[in-house]
């Protein structure tokens, strides 16, 4: 088994050293680098590419909320703090888990058998959505058939995805990963623009100068990690000739 690879950032160093000593005990767990300022650290994963990090939030400079809004999707983030109440702002970053301090082994390893099933290889899909209209997906316990022309925008928060349709009035929510719902979308049709919204491209109703894309009822900012795909959309979409 290739071993995952992990930093932390912490800027408390009697936290990164039990951090450390977890790693050390966990078998196929290899510590890439440890930091304790965060400027240094978001260069460092951009550059490495680590699978994992294990990230505090509360940290001068850049805190981890920032930062990790910054990663691409293929770093997952494990928040670290002693402060619950950033729990469900971590989900909106679509954070693998959230550990609170004082932080127990068997929490720290938990996250890390998350981690492991979310990085194993995925099942290839027999059949992609470009040949077909229609996709089917589990939901409270049934198949549904769902028209991939009436599909608003994708979310997700943790393992469960959403979908948004023209014509339900709630969300259907399934057990999926992000990227096999990728996978399974037709990719003329639809853009990933975060690590937990895609989006379909003939719905999206204005961007804004931020950055900012709107549709439904949602306003979606474009992290830097998407930026660079998301300009080229852009580019590639836009009237030559108008104002930028």
């Amino acid at each position: 088994m290739k071993p995952l690879t992990c930093m932390i950032v912490d800027d408390e160093p009697l936290a990164v050293r039990l951090l450390v000593s977890y790693v050390e005990k966990t078998p196929d767990l290899q510590l890439v680098a440890s930091f304790t300022d965060s400027i240094n650290a978001i260069n460092a994963i951009k550059e490495q590419k680590p699978d994992l990090v294990f990230l505090d939030i509360q940290m001068p400079n850049i805190d981890g909320m920032e930062l990790a809004h910054s990663l691409s999707e293929q770093t997952r983030v494990v928040f670290t703090t002693a402060f619950k109440e950033y729990a469900f702002e971590s989900y909106e970053v679509n954070a693998l888990d959230f550990l609170l301090k004082p932080i127990r082994y068997n929490k720290f390893l938990l996250a890390v058998e998350k981690a492991r099933k979310q990085l194993a290889p995925q099942p290839e899909v027999p059949v992609s959505a470009a040949q077909q209209n229609t996709v089917f997906i589990r939901v409270d316990g049934e198949w549904r058939n769902i028209m991939i022309d009436k599909i608003i925008y994708v979310s997700c928060i943790k393992d469960y995805v959403m979908f948004y349709l023209d014509d339900e009035p709630k969300a259907l929510i399934s057990h999926l990963t992000m990227k096999a719902v990728e996978q399974m979308l037709p990719a003329d049709k639809f853009l990933r623009i975060h690590r937990s919204y895609i989006v379909a491209i003939d719905k999206i109703q204005k961007i804004d100068r931020n950055d900012c894309v709107y549709i439904g009822k949602e306003v979606i900012h474009v992290p830097d990690g998407y930026l660079p795909t998301f300009r080229s959309f852009l580019e590639s979409r836009r009237i030559k000739g108008s104002e930028t």
